[in-house]
C-alpha cells in the first residue's frame, strides 16, 4: 500500500515517515508505549478512547537513525525498525524481537467443495475473511497465547479463533462461533515465553481479528476504513501491559460502596406493589440487597425518562419508602426516543435537530420499544450535553443509577443502515464510523449527567461499549442463556473484560433466557459472588429466578453466597481502588498473576480474587467434587484451614453449597460484619483475616459515595507481616488520615496458628484460641503485634 521510503522527519515525539503512496508516523507515547499511524482517513487522530491530556503521554528520550535499508527509533526500553511498504518491528531494548510483521501475503488454509450447498440446506458455512483496506500482519513463532478482546465468546486464550468488532445484538444462545457480541474493545494481549505486549487497534470502524486461524504463520487485524491506528504496549510483565493500556484509555474510577452489593432484576419488575414485594421477600428471607432494577415496562409507553402513572403512580414515595429498608432503584434507559408529537423528550430533539438522520437530512426512524423511534445523536457534544441534562429528571426522583440497553444501537429491524448521518463533532460522517462507539457515547453522556446532577460517583451500567467506556460505565455481558454452558463460558468472557480495562463486569446470574435449574442457580451464585458486578436478571416469561422460589436447599446455598459476598466488600472496593490506580482487575485470570506457569495459561474454569484468593467454582451440573490447580507457594483452604503445598492440583470437595477457596499464604483479608445493606452498620471494628507468611496489604476508608478521596478524604492503614524464629509478626502503620469517621479497632483472627502469646509494642494483650484461629483486638493506630507459638 505504501510502497518504498523516501524521507522521514522528527517533528517532537512523533517521526513522520514518507512513502511513494502515503505516510506514516510513529509516535513515543512513553518509553514502553509505541503509537503506528497512517492518515488514511482523517489527517489526526480522532480518539474516541484515547482522551487528551492524558496521562500516559509523557516526554522521554529517543534517537531515530537510518541504517540498513531501514529506520531505528529507540528509548529506553524498545527498539523499533521501520522498513519500506510501512514494515514495522519492535524488539526490546537489547535486541530480542518482541513483535515483527509477516513479510508474506495471507494465505488461508483450503477450503474445500461448493459451500453454496451447504447453505441451501440452512448450514452456517465457514468462509475466508476477504482483504480488507488496513490489514497488519504480524509473524507467530507458535508459542503465543492470545487474551483479551473483551467478552468474546470461547476459552481464555484466543489463539485460533477469529472474531469482528461489530457492536450487535444478538440474543441467540452464545457459542464459541458467535464473532460479535455487544462490544468493541479492539485490545488483546500477546504472552510469550520472555515477554508479554499488548495491540490496540483503535479504529471505530467494522474491524476484524483472526488469531492464528487462518494460517498459523501469523496473525492479523484489520479495518475496511478508518485509519490505520494502533499501538504497542509493551510489559514486559502482563500486568505491566494492563496498567499501560488503562493509562491509554482510561481507568474505571472508584464506584460507590452499595454498587458492590447484591442488585436484583427482571424484565420486568412492574407494578409498584411487586417491586415492594421483591424488596420485602428479601428482607423477610435474611437475603442482603441493595438495589433492584426497573426493566422497560416501568415507563409510559416505552417514552424514556417518563413512569407509567398507572404502575408508579408516586415513584419518588416508593424509592423513599425502599430507602426505609436499605434499596435503591436503578432504571433502564434506552436511545430510542419515541416518535410522539407532544412528548417532551422527542419535540425538543426534533426542534434543535439532535436526531440522526438519513443522507438527505431527515431524521432516521425506525423500530424500536415504543414503536416508531429516532435516535440522539450522542457523538455530537451538544446532544450529549442536552441527554446529561435529562438524567436529572431520574435523579430527582431518588433514582440511584442508570441502565442503558439497546445501545448498539439495536432496532426491531437489525443494525442502522450505514448511510444514516451523524454529525460527529464537526466532521459529519455516516453510521459505519460512530455505530461501534454510539453505546460509548451514550454512557459518557449518562454519566456526566448523573454526576451533574448528584455530585456522587455515578452507576452506569452499559449494553454495548467500546475501548474506553471503563471510564463512563460498568458492564455486563448481555443476554445470556440459563445454561450450564454459558455458565462456564461467563468466567473466561468476564476474565477477559478485565484485561481489556473493564474492571467493573459482570453477567446475569442465573442467565437471562431459559429457566434456571435450581443446582444451576446455586452454582452460579458462587461465581457471581465474587463477580465485580453482581445482579441476577431475568428475562420475561422465564421462571421466577429469586431464590426463595426454589427449594429450601438452593435459597440456603444462595444465602451463604451472598453472605459472604457482603463479608468480603471492604476487599472488593480495596481492590476497586486498586483498578482505579493501576487498571488491574478484581477478578483475574490466573495467568495475569503467574504468567510463567504453563498449568494457567490456559485454565479459564478458576480464578483470583485479587492477588490473594483463589476461586474454584464448580461449573458442571451433578458434580460435588472437582479438580483444583494450586500455583507456586502456600495456600490456605478458605473454609478447613489446611494449608497446602502449591504447584500440584488437588481434589477438592464441594457440596452443593460450597465453592472451593484458597487464600494465599501471608494474605491480609479485611471484611465487614452481617449486613442487610450497605450502610445498615456504622462499623467502627474492622474485622482482619491473617494468613501468616510474609506479605502487605493496604485498606483505605472513606465516605463510600463521593469523589471527595482525590482530595485527600480517606485513611489508610497499611498491614505487613513476617514470621521469624516462631514468631508472626505483624505491623500496622497508619498513612493518610482525612476521613473523619475512622475506625476505632481492628479484630485480627490469625488462621492455622496456636499461640501461647501476643503482645502489642511489648505489652501482652488478650487474645481468644478458636476454631478459626487466634483472636484479638488491637487499636486502629500504628504498631506492632508479635504472636509467638
Amino acid at each position: 500500500m505504501w510502497g518504498k521510503r523516501t524521507g522521514y522527519e522528527k517533528e517532537g515525539r512523533r517521526v513522520r515517515i514518507q512513502f511513494e503512496h502515503g505516510e506514516g508516523q510513529i509516535e513515543i507515547v512513553n518509553p514502553w508505549v509505541i503509537n503506528v499511524f497512517s492518515p488514511l482517513h482523517t489527517q489526526e487522530h480522532e480518539s474516541r478512547a484515547v482522551e487528551h491530556p492524558n496521562f500516559a503521554f509523557e516526554d522521554c528520550d529517543f534517537r531515530v537513525s537510518e541504517r540498513d535499508g531501514r529506520i531505528e527509533i529507540v528509548t529506553a526500553e524498545l527498539n523499533v525498525k521501520v522498513y519500506d511498504h510501512f514494515h514495522v518491528d519492535f524488539y526490546d531494548a537489547v535486541g530480542t524481537p518482541l513483535c515483527l510483521d509477516y513479510r508474506g501475503s495471507r494465505d488461508p488454509f483450503l477450503r474445500r467443495g461448493n459451500v453454496d450447498i451447504a447453505e441451501g440446506e440452512g448450514h452456517e458455512a465457514m468462509r475466508t475473511t476477504g482483504h480488507h483496506k488496513i490489514q497488519i500482519l504480524k509473524a507467530m513463532e507458535g508459542g503465543e497465547k492470545f487474551y483479551g478482546l473483551g467478552d468474546k465468546t470461547g476459552p481464555l486464550n484466543k489463539k485460533g479463533y477469529e472474531y469482528e468488532m461489530w457492536n450487535t445484538d444478538d440474543p441467540s444462545p452464545h457459542v464459541e462461533s458467535h464473532k460479535s457480541l455487544y462490544k468493541s474493545i479492539p485490545f488483546f494481549i500477546t504472552l510469550k515465553e520472555r515477554a508479554a505486549y499488548g495491540l490496540f487497534f483503535d479504529n471505530p470502524f467494522k474491524t476484524f481479528f483472526d488469531m492464528g486461524k487462518e494460517n498459523s504463520d501469523y496473525y492479523y487485524f484489520g479495518a475496511d476504513d478508518g485509519n490505520l491506528d494502533y499501538y504497542f504496549i509493551y510489559g514486559p510483565d502482563m500486568k505491566n501491559v494492563v496498567t499501560r493500556y488503562t493509562a491509554l484509555t482510561g481507568r474505571t474510577p472508584l464506584p460507590q460502596l452499595w454498587t458492590l452489593g447484591a442488585h436484583q432484576s427482571r424484565w420486568s419488575y412492574a407494578p409498584e406493589a411487586r417491586v415492594m414485594e421483591i424488596a420485602d421477600k428479601f428482607r423477610e428471607h435474611d437475603l442482603p440487597l441493595d438495589a433492584i432494577h426497573l426493566d422497560i415496562d416501568y415507563m409510559d409507553g416505552y417514552r424514556v425518562f417518563t413512569w407509567d402513572g398507572e404502575r408508579f403512580p408516586d415513584p419518588a414515595a416508593m424509592i423513599e419508602k425502599l430507602k426505609e429498608q436499605g434499596i435503591k432503584i436503578v432504571t433502564i434507559i434506552d436511545p430510542g426516543v419515541k416518535k410522539d408529537k407532544g412528548y417532551s423528550i422527542y419535540d425538543e430533539g426534533l426542534d434543535k435537530g439532535y436526531y440522526a438522520t438519513d443522507r438527505d437530512g431527515v431524521t432516521y426512524v425506525n423500530t424500536v420499544w415504543p414503536g416508531d423511534s429516532v435516535y440522539p445523536d450522542f457523538s455530537n457534544e451538544p446532544v450529549r450535553q442536552w441527554w446529561a441534562g435529562n438524567q436529572k429528571i431520574m435523579t430527582d426522583a431518588g433514582v440511584a443509577g442508570i441502565w442503558n440497553d439497546m445501545n448498539e444501537p439495536a432496532s426491531f429491524t437489525g443494525p442502522l443502515p450505514d448511510d444514516v448521518r451523524f454529525k460527529n463533532d464537526g466532521r459529519e460522517t455516516d453510521h459505519r464510523e460512530v455505530h461501534n462507539v454510539y453505546g460509548h457515547l451514550m454512557s459518557q453522556s449518562t454519566y456526566d449527567g448523573i454526576l451533574n446532577a448528584t455530585g456522587k460517583r455515578p452507576f452506569v451500567i452499559t449494553r454495548a461499549a467500546y475501548a474506553g467506556t471503563q471510564k463512563y460505565s460498568t458492564v455486563w455481558t448481555g443476554d445470556n442463556q440459563s445454561f450450564w454452558e454459558h455458565l462456564r463460558m461467563s468466567i473466561p468472557m468476564t476474565l477477559n473484560l478485565g484485561l481489556s480495562g473493564f474492571a467493573f463486569n459482570g453477567c446475569d446470574v442465573g442467565g437471562f433466557s431459559h429457566d434456571c435449574t435450581p443446582e444451576l442457580l446455586a452454582r452460579w451464585v458462587q461465581v457471581g459472588a465474587f463477580s465485580p458486578l453482581f445482579r441476577n436478571h431475568t428475562a420475561i416469561g422465564t421462571r421466577d429466578q429469586e431464590p426463595w422460589a426454589y427449594d429450601e436447599q438452593t435459597l440456603n446455598a444462595y444465602r451463604k453466597a451472598m453472605k459472604l459476598r457482603y463479608r468480603m466488600l471492604p476487599y472488593l472496593y480495596d481492590l476497586m481502588r486498586e483498578a482505579e490506580n493501576t487498571g488491574l482487575p478484581p477478578m483475574r485470570p490466573l495467568v495475569l498473576e503467574y504468567p510463567q506457569d504453563e498449568s494457567v495459561q490456559e485454565l479459564d474454569d478458576q480464578f483470583l480474587f485479587g492477588s490473594m484468593m483463589l476461586i474454584a467454582p464448580v461449573v458442571e451440573q451433578g458434580k460435588r467434587h472437582r479438580a483444583v490447580y494450586l500455583p507456586e507457594g502456600k495456600w490456605y483452604d478458605y473454609a478447613s484451614g489446611e494449608v497446602l503445598e502449591g504447584g500440584q492440583a488437588i481434589l477438592a470437595d464441594a457440596p452443593l453449597d460450597v465453592c472451593p477457596i484458597y487464600v494465599s499464604a501471608g494474605s491480609f483479608l479485611p471484611a465487614y460484619p452481617d449486613q442487610k445493606y450497605v450502610g445498615e452498620l456504622k462499623i467502627k471494628e474492622l474485622l482482619l483475616d491473617v494468613y501468616p507468611g510474609t506479605g502487605e496489604y493496604v485498606h483505605t476508608q472513606d465516605d463510600g459515595e463521593s469523589f471527595d478521596y482525590r482530595s485527600g478524604s480517606y485513611n489508610e492503614y497499611r498491614f505487613s507481616q513476617s514470621e521469624k524464629d516462631g514468631e508472626l509478626e505483624i505491623k500496622l502503620e497508619k498513612g493518610n488520615s482525612g476521613y473523619a469517621e475512622a475506625y476505632s479497632s481492628f479484630r485480627l483472627t490469625v488462621h492455622g496458628l496456636s499461640v501461647s502469646w501476643v503482645e502489642l509494642n511489648g505489652e501482652a494483650i488478650p487474645f481468644l484460641a478458636e476454631i478459626r484461629g487466634t483472636t484479638f483486638h488491637i487499636p486502629a493506630e500504628s504498631g506492632t503485634v508479635r504472636l509467638k507459638r
